[in-house]
């Protein structure tokens, strides 16, 4: 009777513990698949939604580049930024899109996690159950074991019987130990999908003071026109005058205070750049509002645009991207004056930042890497903005033996 009832138990214990145990550990969905189904569809209808309006971007770009090809007028000029601020516009839908679908991924995410924790805490009480049973099957001896049978045949099914419960532990361990390293692996997406999140909300943010910015510029041409393609003709002409004496007056102040400091053996030209390479960020701001010889920058229908523009709040303090001389220091006390800041750096290197408000320094300072240099303006009618500006930001030029280079190709790349 008693062996009767003890084989009884093993048979219960085996079907407790073991089948059931690697069934869950492959087949368990978690309390949550409904939602994490329903979420999964939202997401990909919110991915649907971008590819379409990526698609409807493209198609605009084509037209800019279309219009572009058209000579220069007034039309032409309007027509551009038009379209271009149409491609704002769903550029901010897209990014929405974005920031929605991020969303649902994190809300995903969570209820996977919660699926896997559950999963986890399921999973070790059952190893532990493994643990207790293997325990009291190792603590008996074989001299009791087989008293407790009538045969070596039985006897030889329970030893194979615990040999198979030790087997089962070990992957029982394996199985607990997978479950861990997804749901760390999940818990490190979701920390990645949040950062996601937030970088969106805040390249949003930026998209949108673009499309203000824009808006106000095709207003400010208007005025400035008067609607009026002989007028604007007139503009466009002052304003490449202007920016040419503005080139000009640049390269030759370079090349006089580069010749004068070589000569006083305050600048070397080594070649070797470890201490002035990379060149440091003159603002915490690293949103690029035009890039380098941009092809969608507003007035590259006067000049081509040499250097990035950095959105910075009007007053941003501009630090030198590396150490060196002041070559030219333009302060300015109207609005249509350009105030910048020009430094001159070894081995053929300068820097320029233009649009500044106010400026702390003077002509041949010696200035080190990191120090104020200027404070940031560029909102159209205030002081040294100049006038070409569409809204506040830092004008950066990096030039190599006195050409214009592209920042991005010489700047710290920490972001």
């Amino acid at each position: 009777m008693k062996k009767h009832v003890f084989l009884f138990i093993l048979i219960f214990v085996s079907a407790v513990f073991f089948r059931p145990f690697f069934v869950f550990s492959e087949t368990e969905a978690g309390g949550n698949k409904e939602e994490i189904d329903e979420l999964n569809k939202q997401i990909n209808d919110k991915k649907n939604k971008v590819k379409e309006l990526e698609k409807t971007i493209n198609d605009y770009k084509l037209k800019i580049e279309k219009t572009k090809l058209e000579a220069t007028s007034l039309a032409n000029q309007l027509s551009i930024l038009d379209n271009y601020l149409t491609q704002l516009d769903l550029d901010i839908q897209i990014t929405q899109e974005k920031i929605d679908t991020t969303a649902l991924e994190i809300k995903e995410l969570d209820f996977s996690i919660e699926d896997k924790e559950q999963n986890l805490a399921k999973q070790q009480k059952m190893l532990r159950g493994l643990i207790r049973t293997l325990y009291y099957e190792n603590n008996k001896k074989y001299i009791e074991v087989m008293a407790a049978y009538d045969n070596f045949s039985e006897f030889y099914n329970r030893v194979h019987y615990v040999q198979n419960l030790e087997r089962e532990m070990g992957k029982s361990a394996k199985t607990l130990r997978i479950i861990k390293e997804e749901l760390e692996a999940k818990k490190q997406q979701r920390e990645d999908q949040q950062k996601s999140y937030l970088a969106l909300k805040e390249t949003l943010d930026n998209k949108k003071k673009d499309l203000e910015e824009q808006a106000n510029y095709k207003q400010n041409l208007l005025v400035k026109t008067k609607s009026s393609e002989m007028t604007f003709n007139t503009l466009v002409k002052n304003l490449k005058g202007e920016y040419q004496s503005l080139e000009n007056d640049i390269t030759s102040i370079e090349s006089q205070v580069r010749r004068k400091l070589e000569a006083q053996n305050k600048i070397s030209n080594t070649g070797d750049t470890s201490s002035l390479l990379p060149l440091a960020w003159p603002t915490q701001s690293r949103y690029i509002t035009a890039y380098f010889y941009d092809k969608n920058y507003p007035y590259r229908n006067i000049f081509e645009h040499n250097a990035i523009d950095i959105r910075a709040a009007q007053g941003t303090a501009v630090r030198v991207a590396a150490s060196g001389y002041v070559a030219r220091a333009r302060t300015c006390s109207t609005a249509s004056c350009y105030g910048y800041v020009m430094i001159v750096h070894s081995d053929g290197f300068s820097t320029v930042y233009g649009h500044l408000s106010s400026i702390p320094v003077v002509a041949d300072q010696f200035v080190t890497r990191g120090d104020i240099v200027g404070y940031s303006g560029a909102t159209p009618g205030t002081v040294g903005a100049g006038p070409f500006t569409t809204g506040p930001h830092l004008h950066m030029e990096v030039r190599k033996n006195g050409i214009p280079v592209n920042p991005l190709n010489y700047l710290a790349q920490d972001y």
